[in-house]
């Protein structure tokens, strides 16, 4: 685990408060984490061409009933 001690906003600091009373976390470090888990897939998106992701979500779809 890596620590560090930042200097955020005000607004910042109220989202933080907001995501941690939403998600009931016990502190910041995990309110940041759960914004990271939020826009991770966002973010880490492999761009597949079309024709390979409708495969692949076809495939998908055998193994889920």
């Amino acid at each position: 685990m890596v620590k560090a001690i930042i200097d955020i906003p005000e607004s910042t600091n109220h989202l933080l408060n907001i995501i941690k009373a939403k998600y009931n976390l016990k502190d910041k470090s995990q309110a940041i984490s759960k914004i990271a888990e939020l826009v991770e897939e966002e973010i880490l998106e492999i761009k597949l061409k079309p024709e390979i992701k409708e495969d692949i979500e076809i495939d998908a779809r055998d193994y889920i009933q």
